[in-house]
């Protein structure tokens, strides 16, 4: 007689784990916490668990979930930087090691049901092509049976580029049918949750909730927005002070906390110009409208679960923000971050802004606000986003329910705690060891501690009591209540060159200091001593050594010692290929080039888009118009577009399609002349007066026979994009002896580029 086949599962009783992680929200901005915009979801969420005060996260976004979804140090897992920017230091790389496995790898393992929906940004991206490797990707290496989202730092949300698994797909509906990321993740995951209790109600589940809110771009239905009309038209240093007296009121720091100062980098509201405040004002209604509206859906995705009777049993860590909220929309903030990615900030004048102040938060805008305003959702601390060494970027509202395992209801909890203890109270909580091995590898411990202990015993000690912090230099270490800390850089502030690290100057703070206010550096050097030698010890420990805030040298992958996916002066591309990245295919900025497309035309004619790279905030497209002529379009940054097309329509038969782009060159964005050329025969000839020196688009891709996520061109729609004929191959070739001035773009805009993703 033969046993019978038993599937593998966790003890009995083990929980359902939902793990939502919203994406630069600062400290300050959710009401839970005492900011001014309404999250009726966390509040109830708290309202019957619990609040923590003193949880930490990585300051950026890839760092932080690679640390979360492993639960050990973000350089010990290969991302102590961006994957922009991975170097070949083992600290650096991207690379998540075998030796640590993902917890949805190590919950799948011992039998549950594994989903993550929304952002993934831990993919190197020299992976992140159509050809993989996909071992890396949420269903390859990442443990997760199931995965609905897109892999970038950011998306448009109301045309992202997605993925299911690892087959990109597009939207079911567009943004004119009132589509939404925040909206659709959340229809998929409720139907996922449903399926799963339907089928295999005692599977437990692991979820991983990501949206790519509230990241820019700041995208939101203008009816969410609406609904702070004139709350912020007093500023941030108002907004600061009002944020502060509810956090005290409501426990969550200190009665005797002291609000910090504003640096100086850090603009007055009284100081900013009269004729922008409107606009400034209006950017935070924006964002406190998009922070509800991503809660209401949180809160769908709840009701959900109640509805199926599984609530009670699931142990939920709502996070509100992967680090402190983002400053890099810099001073006046922006309605269309690729004009500050490409040098062109100084368009987005007061005037300009103020012209387009009804269309923020829309599809029309991809927009970002001031830095006055990250300050103030980073409440009551100094810093945002980027800056490591200061709470304000890394210490986020977190909010844990577990009703089946937690009986104290609506408390604060101050035990000091980071994303790295998620993994260890998951397994505690699900009775689960750590495994020895996973695949036959050997596996690095976990370098979290489990928060359990906290949920019953509002006053005990601390059990996560040493914990170092980096970020691109700024760096920090935390221990038995005492931090020494150090800015290294400003997120908003380019410079040329940083200081010597040595140079670096350090502060220290006091166990009761809870906001770091009151620098004790100069009184008590050799405690800063003691704890910058701590520092040390932990970085040697964890990979952080050695330190790198190269600016230029990082974005050469040759350099770098990072692949590169393509490179050489030409690449062919074939009818079918997409969402490729701009990584995925050869720069053609800042030089002469041509693109030559093989198609074939059907009688009767053709139409649609042959090749196109880029979407409505900067790009370029190939096609034929609906009445079969060809045309190319250049969309310079959503600010112009400029269109050279033929006047007769391609014949049926086997045709040539060559586009010839002229650099006029003497350094990156300049213009130059188009021809369009038809079997060899002159079509069309115009001239761009300007072009686009660093990025088209974050999220948006190259695509031949279609144009995916937001249009190229208003020649036509994305849903209607489709070439009616046949492309054998489209060839991207820089001209021979062409001049790149690309090296001449400016390295911090670069770097800022780059960051931005996070």
């Amino acid at each position: 007689m033969y046993e019978p086949i038993r599937p593998v599962g966790p003890p009995p009783g083990a929980p359902n784990v939902l793990v939502i992680l919203l994406d630069d929200v600062g400290f300050g901005a959710a009401s839970v916490f005492g900011g001014p915009c309404r999250t009726p979801t966390a509040e109830r969420l708290a309202g019957n668990g619990l609040s923590y005060s003193r949880f930490h996260t990585a300051a950026l976004c890839a760092p932080t979930r690679q640390a979360l979804l492993t639960g050990r140090n973000h350089h010990a897992v290969g991302m102590g930087a961006i994957t922009e920017v991975a170097t070949s230091i083992p600290g650096y790389t991207s690379v998540r090691p075998q030796s640590a496995a993902p917890l949805a790898e190590v919950l799948r393992l011992n039998g549950y049901a594994t989903a993550q929906f929304g952002k993934c940004h831990e993919v190197p991206m020299w992976q992140t092509s159509p050809v993989g490797p996909f071992d890396a990707w949420p269903t390859g290496g990442g443990g997760f049976e199931h995965f609905f989202g897109f892999l970038g730092g950011e998306t448009n949300q109301f045309a992202p580029a997605l993925y299911d698994g690892t087959t990109p797909i597009e939207p079911d509906r567009t943004a004119d049918e009132e589509y939404h990321f925040t909206e659709d993740m959340t229809d998929r995951a409720i139907a996922w949750v449903r399926q799963k209790s339907a089928l295999a109600p005692d599977r437990p589940f692991f979820m991983y909730f990501a949206p790519g809110a509230t990241h820019a771009p700041h995208h939101v239905p203008l009816e969410w927005a609406d609904r702070y009309r004139g709350q912020f038209d007093d500023g941030w240093d108002a907004l600061r002070e009002r944020t502060f007296a509810e956090q005290q009121r409501r426990g969550i720091v200190p009665p005797d906390a002291e609000l910090t100062a504003r640096h100086a980098e850090i603009p007055a509201w009284q100081d900013m110009p009269d004729e922008l405040k409107p606009v400034l004002a209006r950017q935070m209604e924006v964002y406190a409208g998009f922070l509800e509206h991503t809660d209401h859906h949180i809160g769908r995705l709840v009701d959900a679960l109640e509805a199926i009777h599984v609530l009670d049993n699931t142990l939920v860590f709502y996070i509100l923000g992967d680090n402190g909220a983002s400053a890099e929309g810099h001073i006046n903030g922006s309605f269309n971050e690729y004009l500050f990615f490409n040098g062109a900030a100084a368009l987005e004048t007061p005037e300009f802004l103020a012209s387009r102040i009804d269309l923020l938060g829309t599809p029309q805008a991809y927009n970002h606000f001031s830095v006055g305003w990250a300050h103030a959702m980073d409440t009551p601390y100094q810093w945002t986003k980027q800056v490591a060494s200061h709470w304000g970027g890394t210490r986020n509202a977190t909010v844990v329910h577990w009703p089946a395992g937690i009986s104290e209801r609506g408390q604060v909890r101050h035990q000091f705690h980071h994303v790295i203890d998620i993994a260890p109270t998951v397994l505690d909580v699900a009775g689960l060891p750590h495994p020895d091995r996973v695949h036959g590898v050997e596996q690095d411990p976990l370098h979290g501690v489990s928060m359990r202990y906290s949920f019953d015993e509002g006053r005990a000690a601390d059990q996560h009591t040493t914990q170092y912090f980096e970020i691109g230099g700024n760096r920090g270490i935390y221990h038995q209540g005492w931090t020494a800390v150090t800015k290294h850089a400003t997120p908003w502030v380019a410079m040329a060159e940083l200081p010597a690290f040595a140079d670096d100057v350090w502060e220290l703070y006091a166990p009761g200091d809870w906001t770091q206010a009151s620098d004790l550096a100069a009184q008590m050097p050799e405690k800063l001593g003691e704890l910058q030698d701590l520092f040390l010890a932990e970085a040697r420990t964890y990979n952080v050594l050695p330190l790198d805030d190269r600016r230029v040298e990082r974005f050469d992958a040759k350099i770098a010692g990072r692949p590169e996916l393509v490179s050489g002066r030409s690449q062919i591309l074939y009818g079918g290929m997409g969402r490729l990245t701009e990584s995925s295919v050869i720069n053609l900025k800042n030089v002469s080039h041509a693109v030559a497309a093989d198609v074939a035309i059907p009688e009767g004619g053709a139409s649609g888009v042959i090749v196109s790279q880029g979407g409505a905030f900067g790009g370029w497209t190939l096609y034929l118009r609906a009445d079969g002529t060809p045309a190319y379009c250049y969309n310079l940054m959503g600010m112009r577009s400029t269109t050279v097309a033929g006047s007769q329509p391609l014949a049926a038969g086997r045709r040539r399609l060559v586009m010839v782009f002229d650099y006029d060159g003497g350094g990156p964005g300049r213009g130059g002349t188009v021809t369009l050329t038809v079997d060899g025969q002159t079509a069309a000839e115009g001239r761009l007066e300007a072009t686009v020196p660093l990025v088209f688009s974050l999220d948006e891709t190259c695509d031949v026979g279609h144009d995916t996520g937001s249009p190229v061109s208003d020649d036509y729609r994305a849903e209607d994009s489709a070439f009616t004929g046949t492309i054998d191959s489209v060839l991207l070739e820089i001209a021979e002896g062409a001049t790149d001035f690309s090296h001449l773009v400016d390295p911090q805009l670069r770097l800022s580029m780059a960051l931005a993703r996070q």
